[in-house]
């Protein structure tokens, strides 16, 4: 009998370490070594050659040999591993259409006369950012923030969302992928518009004013990246 991919990819995050070492090589964005893996989860590297090719027989990873880092050394090539492109609805990215859905609910109940859908979805979208940002602070209680403390803060408020944030540099923040999908496929320009008004006014309610959020969409990743306003 055939399995279902999905069940096998399910059933092989099930386990915490393959969990976590498949969000890091997730994350790492190039083939990463056993050692690497390993490190990254706190286990041997021979455990972690188990789960990994766990993960390469459900089809979330495939292995291959390649030299690290470009360069060619004496003896035998690392085997690394990197994500398949293989279309599994599995919770890793996490998705989370219910705040896209709570935006435009409330976008719907609070239109203004003479406002548009559109213009109420980025206004609400602003205001709940700014929420989340304010609470954070108060919590964080993080003094003033210059651009590197606050990517740095909201790194950790982008993760919880589910947008896998990437430092591209020290003050740009990638967001490799959008909680919002395959929603912002069928409305780009609506989404798009709604997750920056959503992320400004994250960093609005941070008192984050050296960063600034900015449409750079790409490919498969976020339409907006967090920079420096310096940048």
């Amino acid at each position: 009998m055939t399995t279902d991919p999905a069940i096998s990819a399910v059933a092989a995050l099930d386990d915490s370490l393959r969990r976590g070492m498949y969000v890091y090589i997730r994350r790492a964005r190039r083939p990463v070594t056993r050692d690497e893996a390993a490190a990254a989860v706190g286990i041997s590297r021979k455990l972690a050659a188990f789960h990994l090719d766990k993960l390469v027989d459900a089809g979330l990873l495939r292995a291959g040999y390649e030299a690290v880092g470009g360069v060619r050394k004496v003896g035998r090539t690392p085997k690394v591993y990197e994500p398949t492109e293989a279309d599994i609805r599995v919770t890793i990215p996490e998705r989370r259409h219910e705040v896209l859905a709570g935006i435009l609910m409330d976008a719907v109940l609070t239109e203004g006369e003479g406002e548009n859908a559109r213009e109420a979805a980025v206004r609400v979208a602003a205001r709940r950012g700014e929420e989340l940002g304010a609470a954070e602070r108060a919590q964080a209680r993080p003094g003033r923030l210059g651009a590197e403390r606050a990517l740095t803060l909201i790194e950790g408020v982008l993760t919880r969302y589910g947008f896998e944030p990437a430092r591209e540099s020290p003050t740009c923040v990638r967001l490799c992928n959008c909680p919002f999908h395959p929603l912002a496929a069928r409305a780009p320009d609506l989404v798009c518009g709604v997750n920056q008004a959503f992320l400004a006014g994250m960093l609005t309610g941070l008192e984050a004013d050296r960063v600034r959020a900015v449409l750079a969409p790409r490919p498969g990743e976020c339409c907006v990246e967090l920079r420096s306003s310096q940048d």
